[in-house]
């Protein structure tokens, strides 16, 4: 079915209007009906492994073949540990409690009407992301626990893994009695798919961008559909002068070189003036031998051998490479200061020792999240129990930070009275 689609924009309006269809029936859906279809999805996956990993090679061939960067193919490739973890994210969801349905805030007022609020499905969840086929997986769940629909449209260069996967989630809502449009894939690659969809408020509730910085940035501009989005990743490490330096260097590695291709990994390190030449007589080494090119202020560069000197654009750089920006700052406040300044409000984490200092660092710091002795890479929404995420949030409004089961949903005020009537 790949390209053959000659008519675009009616077949994106056919899928708005099966997945709104399929929204009014999943809100009714109980939640063991939902958990069922979710283990019958990670039993698919399970059962698909070699077709996953046969049609994710052939995404990886023609990636190599376009010249796609080492980055790009890291966050494509389905290895079968990433096949483990797609698989543990689904069943992880369909364990998390429902948030469908919780009814809090209730209260008696003076009239004798109790007031509350009840947690409710968004609709139709329109998602849009590159590379990674996991997100299909991630998505669908995340979705189908929380009672939305989703329309989902991977990145031509994931198409296949994107479609076997897709295969997988149908068969699993069959198998539960669910209709398969409340999952549905977009089977082409034309890049006018993603237009029509950003523009049919009547179908998609929220459209959330996951990939490249372009992509979010002219879904947020072109989009008729409220966007969850954030648009890069740049995180930092700030390493204080009350910091164990042994801890400094843990986190400092892990969140630079775990993986580079990702939007929560370090990108600018921060180190006080007076444990830098300490500090970094021992990461420069280490992150040269992992091939880590190293860009540098002033004084930086005259601590580490091979520093480079950085530019006014590094600082607001996501390099999503084996590339790392270190400035040398007089303390907390200058460190505070540079990351509020440069940062992408994404993730931001201080190494210390100080109560006083890590608390003023978490009130102060204005990003999505924000860490204690903790490695950056920590901030996604498997590693925050949410079973997976959808996209991790850098706006302020409704959803912030890794957007879970709790994200995809909204509220309405619920009013139960006994004939009560407003005099």
């Amino acid at each position: 079915m790949l390209d053959k689609i000659s008519d675009i924009a009616g077949y994106m309006q056919q899928l708005g209007q099966q997945a709104r269809q399929a929204s009014r029936t999943l809100a009714g859906v109980p939640t063991a009906q939902k958990n069922q279809a979710l283990e019958a999805i990670a039993e698919e996956l399970d059962g698909a492994r070699e077709q996953l990993m046969g049609e994710n090679s052939l995404d990886l061939e023609k990636g190599r073949e376009k010249g796609l960067d080492s980055a790009l193919l890291d966050r494509l490739e389905l290895t079968p540990a990433r096949i483990d973890s797609m698989i543990e994210g689904v069943r992880q969801i369909a364990a998390l409690a429902d948030p469908v349905g919780e009814i809090f805030d209730m209260k008696y007022l003076p009239s004798g009407i109790q007031v509350g609020r009840m947690r409710v499905p968004l609709g139709v969840v329109g998602i849009i992301y590159e590379s990674r086929p996991n997100v299909t997986a991630d998505a669908a769940a995340l979705c189908l626990k929380s009672g939305n629909a989703a329309v989902l449209r991977g990145g031509s260069e994931a198409y296949y893994s994107n479609q076997a996967i897709a295969q997988c989630i149908a068969a699993g809502l069959n198998k539960a009695g669910l209709p398969e449009t409340v999952v549905q894939v977009v089977a082409t690659t034309d890049r006018q798919a993603v237009g029509a969809m950003i523009t049919m408020p009547d179908y998609v509730d929220v459209i959330i961008p996951r990939g490249g910085k372009g992509l979010i940035e002219r879904i947020s501009q072109d989009a008729r559909v409220p966007v969850i989005k954030h648009l890069d990743g740049i995180c930092h490490v700030y390493i204080d002068d009350q910091a164990d330096l042994d801890k400094a260097y843990a986190v400092a590695m892990n969140a630079k070189t775990q993986r580079y291709g990702t939007c929560n990994t370090m990108e600018t390190l921060l180190v006080a003036e007076d444990v830098a030449a300490q500090a970094l007589a021992r990461l420069a080494p280490a992150l040269d031998e992992k091939g880590v090119e190293l860009r540098g202020c002033a004084r930086s560069c005259e601590l580490i051998e091979g520093c480079t000197s950085a530019t006014d654009e590094d600082w607001d750089t996501e390099y999503l490479a084996p590339i790392l920006s270190i400035r040398v700052v007089p303390g907390l406040a200058e460190a505070i200061d540079h990351i509020n300044t440069h940062s992408s409000q994404h993730t931001d984490a201080i190494i210390t020792e100080n109560y006083t200092r890590a608390r003023r660092f978490l009130t102060e710091v204005d990003s999505s999240s924000v860490m204690v002795n903790a490695s950056t890479r920590f901030a996604d929404g498997f590693e925050y129990g949410l079973g997976a995420e959808i996209g991790i949030s850098t706006d302020k409004f409704h959803a912030r930070g890794p957007v879970g089961l709790e994200g995809l949903t909204s509220v309405k005020y619920i009013v139960l009275g006994d004939g009560h009537i407003r005099s």
